[in-house]
């Protein structure tokens, strides 16, 4: 790939993430959410209680950041949290009442979110659009966080420049 196809596919990348994200921002806002937030009450739907860890790896994200989160989602009073019964150390987080009462809401905006991402498409089917989706996640699971590595001599700050 040369840099003009790189640029191009991560400029696209970057503004469907951007875009998708201010969307989903602007439909979970009159529900109280923030975007993030959705994939962890969607999560606790499917899948009932869960430990935070089991939220982070559902979610991909941190468990710092579930942590925050939860903390977030508590205090809104749509998820609720509760020592484990068998490990002390562990914290088991459920949906609470007014969560549950918030899905078909959610729900709701999860798909106005999903359709108005695809309504504009002209020229790609939208399962195939899916399916190179899911490959480009699963691509980009595969090969893990970049590896933190030195420059190299040709990139170095010292190195000659390319004219």
């Amino acid at each position: 790939m040369d840099f003009e196809q790189a640029s191009a596919l991560n400029d696209a990348i970057r503004a469907v993430g951007m875009r998708h994200r201010a969307l989903a921002g602007a439909l979970l806002a009159p529900l109280g959410l923030h975007p993030g937030q959705e994939v962890l009450l969607l999560e606790l739907d499917a899948e009932g209680p869960r430990t935070q860890g089991q939220l982070a790896t559902a979610s991909g994200c941190e468990p710092p950041t579930i942590t925050n989160s939860v903390r977030k989602l508590e205090a809104a009073g749509l998820v609720v949290r509760n020592p484990s019964s068998t490990d002390g150390r562990v914290t088991i987080v459920e949906l609470s009442d007014r969560g549950q009462a918030l899905l078909p809401d959610l729900k709701w905006a999860w798909e106005q979110l999903a359709e108005r991402t695809v309504a504009g498409l002209t020229t790609t089917p939208l399962n195939e659009l899916s399916d190179a989706l899911v490959d480009l996640a699963a691509s980009l699971t595969a090969i893990g966080p970049p590896a933190i590595q030195q420059p190299s001599p040709a990139t170095s700050p010292d190195a000659p420049r390319r004219p």
